[in-house]
């Protein structure tokens, strides 16, 4: 039902009708990347608030859509100053008083990021005017976004950590910088709709690895720290 009122928000203030599956195109891989990142996490974090900072993720993102919406291609300042934007939307909600010095804010930022991924999908879609028929340019979109999914669940969780260790700055701001170029290759990606698709499709693959890589690093840093940290405490209590 939520998504369903929201998927209505979205359609009529972009003055654009898409199939409601469109969504769930960025939804499905972002619930599924969050399932198997929380393995091995179970009893540390509340499900309820997984929820709901997803829901928040999901909106935030279709805020920061909408108003990338307004920005031209090639205005780097405006895609420096989106980049900033997006990163800190993610840091007003994790940096709130009951998520600081938190084990579980990583998760959450986790979660947030994940959301906020997802809203891509059908952005993309309408940017680019693809016809819901045309499966290999649905296809191709939906693996473009894949990468945006992986990169703002990885920025989200990244942020957490910041959060959690109470130094924010130290992670908000590789996040933000990471950011510039990948905002710039969405872009690319959009304007490029009207090329081949073989355009489209290499520049795809590039947003995957791109997204790909940063969650790795990201996996690798916070979570499988996080997650042997875990593994301590139990064996000490």
């Amino acid at each position: 039902m939520l998504f369903n009122i929201f998927f209505l928000i979205t359609a009529r203030t972009t003055m654009d009708v898409i199939p409601q599956s469109s969504l769930f195109l960025g939804i499905i891989p972002a619930l599924l990347i969050l399932y198997i990142g929380l393995k091995g996490f179970e009893g540390q974090y509340k499900e309820k608030t997984v929820f709901l900072v997803f829901i928040v993720g999901l909106i935030l993102g279709f805020i920061a859509a909408y108003a990338k919406s307004f920005i031209l291609f090639g205005q780097l300042i405006f895609i420096g100053l989106l980049a900033v934007f997006e990163q800190l939307f993610k840091t007003i909600v994790l940096n709130i008083g009951r998520f600081q010095g938190k084990r579980e804010t990583v998760i959450y930022g986790l979660t947030l990021g994940l959301g906020f991924g997802a809203v891509f999908t059908p952005y993309i879609i309408i940017s680019v005017n693809a016809l819901i028929g045309d499966a290999l340019a649905l296809g191709i979109i939906a693996l473009g976004s894949l990468g945006i999914v992986f990169f703002h669940g990885a920025t989200g969780a990244y942020i957490g950590y910041g959060v959690y260790q109470g130094k924010l700055m130290t992670f908000l701001i590789p996040a933000i910088l990471v950011q510039i170029p990948f905002s710039f290759l969405v872009d690319l990606m959009i304007v490029s709709s009207d090329e081949s698709l073989t355009v489209e499709l290499g520049l795809a693959l590039v947003l995957v690895f791109y997204g790909a890589v940063i969650y790795w690093i990201m996996a690798k840093k916070v979570m499988s720290r996080m997650l042997m940290q875990g593994q301590r405490r139990k064996r000490s209590t």
